[in-house]
């Protein structure tokens, strides 16, 4: 007997093997142990012995008839030799050595070795089968020799996720027959006596070629029989056994059926493949119908933004001032609802926008595609710049309204002084001109006439004491034109008449002085007393009524020093009050010496004082009025003070507040600066470690309420300056939106890098070393390197890029990848993304590309029919709506051109 037996080969097969493999305890050794390999005394087993029979002669044949032969009897055909060597070449495709043609025994016994030395070349270790044995027809070794070609050629090739053979095959039959009733496959024998596990996988694949429904569970014998005629008949499959064979036997032959159901998996291998290559293409445009639909979102959350920030701009550019201060409030108050309504909501926005923008990049290149192009005018720049010009006018249009509002408050100021001053004014003047034009000295005596030359010079006196007061008047009108204040026209035509009446008075004035110094040589000496008392008086008079006129002018002050200054100046006032109470006794002294003068000579006196108008009575009541308008004044200081002391209450308490909160934030913005680089536990620790950042910064807004609470106060009371702190409510908010926007965009950094770890396979350990690079030569900490720096990080893991041809070429070519867009800088991100190509492995065009084509069945093209059966029907009309006409020379009707379809999914090409 000829052992075949090579210590060096991986499989192992025969009774003497107790179903262990010595080949390393892989391959065919495997699923032979746990079929319990070739049992001797199965044969005893007339049922089983005939089942073996007939299916390994029917597996036979379908090979043999290939090469226009058969055998009938599985024991003495291939006594000789002859028919084993051609089934070996049939299905194995190769040439064997050439069969000896002699009929003596060495004859067939060599022709036999043949055979079973090409079997042990492919690594199938005989044991106990020889060529002697097989001549002289022995029944158990011929089909034990049989069935082990059926595992070599048939059976072992078979791998379904990782497992092979028989697992592999079992596996494949549960997947195919899991959808159907009352089928449940767990072996290949008694799961298969009912026959529905046959029409099952027949109508899995073929589900024209059978009427599953009509089957019925208690009828196996035609359950098997239609199964068997079907693949003879339709696939192609020779009937290896009957349907009494199995109905009729407790347990069918394991082998047998395992036979029969190999020739069912080929049969449908090539539906198989089609089915892997369609959940490939699935797969791919799954990835890329998602990012479609994130494009769409991002373009119309982008149009949205831009135009909110159109619309809203023009608004913000009106400098169209309004003529009231109530006016202009309403524009300030409508430029807080903006600030805290409207503005807050598309601050969000914006940041939420820049977070997809940048997952939706991390996903296009984790999946091989090509860099997301927005939309002419709506990328992140544009949005960032269209922001920029929105700051910029919104900063000019609350300094415009401020300034507007103190414009305004100032030009009510002096329109109210000019209204005060002009009555006055008007008051003094009431019948100037009648008196100045009275011709009384045409028949008055000597002594009238001096008295009315005296009387004419005080009131010349008391002209020029005006002067100032008109220049004044003057003065305020043309500060109110040059302010632009609304109501200039009347203010205009008023002091118009003011000035005209003045240069009249002056001309009549001139006129009367001419006419009295005419007749002056007949007037007798004037009372001097008085004459002393008209000249004393009317300057006195004057005083009081600018006294008065000072005591009830209007003040605006801003600050705590104004006020108090105003204060010392009132209380310098007061100080004068003895010595002009001094001066008006005086002046009433005179008045009662002329009288006592009138009284010891017999001079009867006129009621009045010929040289004068102001009379005691006068001066004492105004007088009395100045002595009631000091109080007054001194409450209304006191008043201003408090309020001033208010608003400076006001203004420490903000500055308190911003202190705290500056800081705060600024604080804030470096520790997340260094999170951002440093590198503390895996990426969830840090993730979760920023996201209690997160909710810790947004547990710090009610400190930043509470100081938008206190700058509204402050805003109401117009306080405009705030020496206390260099903080102003716009610093704290930009500084706030700043902290926001950047916690938020370190989140997301961190959520693209576990998302590029976990698509891509990096490890924790290497993730870290990634990062332990680049910040080892990120010097400045700023979160990107320069060419240089990178150059040398790249050096440092192993890469070919030293300063010759070679090594410039290698690094300007990954330059191009990592910064795509020239600006000097290497992100961390683009870092990672780099390094994730270049260790994990992504779906390609050319992959794309060749699952089309078995879905196509080898064709150039691939028609709609056969995209609709292959592919789910969303992803099937996508691919034919996408799809450009087939235009080779081998073009059928309807042929589409799925390989640049496939290209263009990646970018290669305009889809």
């Amino acid at each position: 007997m000829v052992d075949y037996h090579a210590a060096n080969q991986a499989y192992q097969y025969g009774p003497s093997s107790g179903g262990n493999g010595a080949g390393g305890g892989g391959g065919m050794g495997d699923y032979m142990a746990q079929e319990d390999d070739w049992d001797r005394d199965l044969l005893l087993d007339p049922a089983w012995e005939k089942q073996q029979r007939k299916t390994f002669t029917a597996w036979c044949n379908s090979h043999l008839r290939k090469a226009g032969t058969q055998i009938e009897n599985i024991d003495e055909d291939f006594r000789d030799g002859l028919k084993l060597m051609l089934l070996l070449e049939v299905i194995s495709g190769e040439r064997l050595p050439k069969p000896e043609r002699g009929k003596m025994r060495v004859h067939k016994i060599n022709n036999v070795n043949k055979a079973l030395d090409f079997i042990a070349s492919k690594g199938v270790k005989l044991v106990s089968i020889g060529a002697e044995e097989i001549v002289d027809g022995n029944a158990k070794m011929t089909l034990g020799m049989i069935w082990t070609i059926i595992l070599r050629f048939a059976i072992q090739d078979i791998s379904v996720e990782e497992t092979s053979a028989k697992e592999g095959l079992l596996l494949w039959c549960q997947r195919k027959t899991a959808p159907y009733k009352n089928v449940n496959v767990q072996n290949f024998h008694i799961s298969w006596k009912d026959g529905l596990a046959f029409n099952a996988l027949i109508h899995r694949h073929r589900p024209e070629l059978i009427e599953y429904d009509k089957l019925r569970k208690d009828d196996p014998v035609t359950n098997l029989n239609n199964a068997f005629e079907v693949a003879e008949k339709y696939l192609d499959i020779p009937k290896m056994l009957d349907a009494e064979d199995i109905v009729n036997t407790a347990r069918p032959d394991e082998k047998a059926i395992m036979t029969y159901v190999s020739s069912f998996y080929h049969a449908f291998s090539g539906a198989q493949k089609a089915e892997t290559a369609a959940n490939r293409i699935c797969k791919v445009l799954a990835v890329n119908q998602e990012n479609e639909h994130l494009m769409e979102d991002y373009e119309r959350l982008a149009s949205d933004l831009l135009e909110w920030i159109r619309r809203t701009i023009p608004w913000l550019e009106d400098r169209v001032p309004q003529k009231t201060i109530q006016e202009m409030q309403q524009k300030l108050e409508d430029f807080r609802d903006y600030r805290r309504v409207h503005k807050p909501p598309k601050v969000q926005e914006k940041c939420q926008l820049e977070i997809n923008f940048n997952t939706l990049q991390t996903k296009l290149r984790l999946s091989n595609r090509p860099a997301f192009m927005p939309s002419e005018g709506r990328m992140v720049s544009d949005i960032n710049n269209g922001w920029q010009h929105l700051e910029q006018a919104e900063k000019g249009y609350e300094e415009w309204l401020l300034n507007e509002i103190r414009r305004l408050e100032r030009l009510d100021h002096l329109a109210e002084k000019f209204r005060q001053k002009a009555s006055i004014h008007e008051a003094w003047t009431d019948g100037k001109e009648t008196m100045l034009k009275h011709r009384d000295y045409e028949t008055a005596t000597l002594s009238d006439i001096k008295a009315l030359i005296r009387k004419h010079e005080a009131f010349e006196s008391d002209l020029a004491a005006h002067q100032d007061r008109v220049e004044q008047i003057a003065a305020i009108a043309q500060e109110l034109n040059e302010l632009d204040y609304y109501d200039s026209h009347n203010v205009n035509t008023r002091c118009q008449k003011i000035c005209d009446q003045w240069d009249a008075l002056g001309s009549l004035t001139h006129s009367r002085r001419e006419a009295l110094e005419k007749t002056e040589k007949q007037l007798e000496t004037i009372d001097q007393l008085h004459l002393e008392y008209a000249k004393r008086a009317a300057p006195f008079n004057n005083w009081m009524e600018s006294a008065m006129e000072d005591l009830q002018d209007m003040f605006i002050v801003h600050t705590i020093e104004e006020i108090e200054g105003l204060i010392s100046a009132h209380d310098q006032f007061k100080s004068t009050l003895p010595d002009a109470d001094r001066e008006r006794e005086a002046i009433l002294a005179i008045h009662k010496e002329a009288q006592k003068i009138a009284e010891s000579n017999h001079i009867k006196l006129s009621g009045s004082n010929p040289y004068t108008t102001v009379t005691p009575q006068i001066i004492n009541s105004k007088w009395e009025k100045v002595q009631q308008l000091v109080p007054k004044r001194d409450h209304a200081l006191l008043e201003e003070q408090s309020k001033q002391q208010s608003n400076e209450h006001l203004r420490r308490q903000f500055a308190s507040q911003a202190n705290v909160v500056g800081p705060w934030i600024q604080t804030k913005m470096e520790e997340i600066g260094r999170i951002s680089i440093e590198m503390n536990g895996t990426l969830e620790d840090q993730l979760s470690h920023l996201k209690q950042y997160e909710r810790s910064i947004v547990d710090y807004k009610p400190n930043l309420d509470l100081l938008e609470q206190q700058h509204q106060l402050i805003q109401e009371a117009l306080i405009f300056d705030n020496k206390h702190t260099n903080y102003t409510m716009e610093h704290i908010r930009v500084g706030w939106e700043q902290l926001l926007t950047t916690t938020a965009r370190t989140i997301n950094e961190i959520e693209n890098q576990i998302l590029t770890r976990d698509a891509k396979g990096i490890s924790q350990e290497q993730m870290q070393e990634f990062r332990a690079s680049f910040n080892h030569f990120d010097k400045d900490h700023g979160g990107a390197l320069g060419p240089e720096e990178f150059k040398a990080c790249l050096i440092s893991l192993g890469y070919d890029v030293e300063n010759d041809r070679q090594g410039d070429a290698e690094f300007n070519r990954i330059m191009s990848v990592v910064d795509p867009n020239h600006s000097g800088l290497v992100t961390f991100q683009a870092f990672i993304d780099f390094m994730s190509r270049e260790t994990t492995d992504t779906d390609t065009a050319d992959q794309v590309i060749a699952s089309f084509k078995v879905l196509a069945g080898d064709k150039n093209f691939i028609t709609a029919e056969e995209l609709r059966r292959e592919l789910p029907p969303d992803q099937a009309e996508y691919c034919i709506a996408r799809m450009a006409p087939y235009q080779g020379p081998d073009a059928a009707p309807g042929a589409l051109d799925y390989k640049s379809f496939s290209t263009a999914l990646y970018g290669e090409s305009d889809l």
